[in-house]
């Protein structure tokens, strides 16, 4: 028995084979014109805004250039003006304060840094801020963060934000300057420069102190408004007053008129008279006003014309009497540890009692 065959259909179509690669659709002519279509329209009505915003931004950086620089010299102009005042005006009319040249040059320096970059600070982060605000940034995110940012680095860096506090207020106020002579408490001497956040002093020895502003809680300026000087003459009791006082008076007189010492003297020389009266000797005081700093080297001129005048006026001056015999410096007790035999000799009664120098007794 045979099975019958399977014949196809013959209306039935073969099924197609699929192809293994696609042939991706090429860009006509006018699909390129519809896209250049639909980005000229974009653009056509976005123009305005972006040119709106262009010119925005561009009106605010001109603005606050042209703000900067009109600022800036004007707090130049200003501080110039200032030092010619204060270089203009006598010691005197300033409460006797000695400004040099140089003293004025770096507290103008000084005071013309720190406001220049104070406004440019403020005019540019203002600028910057408006041209954010342009582009619709939402501002409070970055303002927060710079908060905390700023909070941070001042609580890290909070002794050289008070050195610098100290350093501006201390030059705005004028509490010292170049060339004066001042105590700070933890060091003293000549100023030789003025910084925001170091002052450099010249000690006695020639030692330079680096003294950081924020560590001076008080300050005595040596050099502001004027010096004493005072010299006192101790002359016998029985001395004619009358006769001391003239030639003391002559001495005064031709002093205050010569060069160089009319320039330091900021007034007479007065004989105050009679400081003290003892039994064989009297002290005579002189004083006068000086220029600051100057008080020492007025004082050695005097002492020096006194001596002089005294001498040819047959005056004598009467030295400071020798200690007593109760008030002789006691031994030192340092001297025990360096040499323990001769501080035990130096320090008992015996080695007190007047002993003859006599040779010892050589034996045969």
């Amino acid at each position: 028995m045979t099975l019958p065959a399977v014949l196809p259909a013959a209306d039935a179509t073969p099924s197609p084979v699929p192809s293994e690669t696609t042939t991706p659709a090429v860009p006509t002519i006018r699909d390129a014109h519809e896209s250049a279509a639909e980005a000229a329209t974009w653009v056509e009505q976005n123009w305005s805004t972006w040119l709106a915003i262009g010119l925005r931004v561009l009106l605010i950086v001109v603005i606050a250039a042209i703000l900067r620089v009109f600022v800036r010299r004007a707090i130049t102009k200003l501080i110039d003006r200032m030092s010619r005042t204060a270089s203009a005006v006598d010691g005197t009319a300033l409460g006797g304060l000695l400004v040099n040249a140089e003293r004025r040059r770096q507290r103008s320096q000084a005071i013309g840094s720190v406001l220049r970059s104070v406004a440019s600070f403020l005019i540019i982060g203002t600028a910057a801020l408006m041209v954010l605000g342009t582009f619709e940034i939402n501002l409070a995110p970055l303002l927060a963060s710079a908060g905390v940012a700023g909070v941070a680095i001042g609580f890290g860096a909070r002794n050289l934000v008070t050195d610098f506090l100290s350093g501006v207020f201390m030059i705005l106020e004028d509490q010292y300057g170049v060339g004066d002579t001042i105590d700070a408490g933890v060091a003293s001497g000549e100023v030789i420069e003025v910084g925001l956040r170091v002052t450099k002093l010249r000690g006695e020895g020639g030692e330079i102190w680096y003294v950081r502003n924020g560590e001076v809680k008080r300050i005595g300026n040596l050099s502001q408004g004027w010096s004493t000087a005072g010299v006192d003459v101790t002359v016998a009791a029985d001395e004619d007053l009358d006769k001391i006082k003239a030639t003391l008076d002559e001495v005064a007189e031709k002093m205050t008129k010569e060069e160089p010492w009319n320039e330091l003297l900021w007034g007479p020389i007065e004989v105050l008279g009679l400081d003290s009266v003892s039994l064989d000797s009297m002290v005579v005081r002189l004083s006068a006003k000086t220029m600051p700093g100057k008080s020492l080297t007025v004082e050695r001129e005097l002492r020096w014309r006194v001596k002089r005048a005294f001498d040819a006026a047959d005056i004598p001056i009467i030295g400071r009497p020798a200690p007593a015999a109760d008030d002789a410096p006691a031994p030192d007790p340092t001297a025990a540890v360096a040499a323990p035999s001769a501080y035990a000799s130096a320090t008992s009664p015996q080695s007190q009692a007047a002993t003859p120098l006599t040779p010892p007794s050589v034996t045969k």
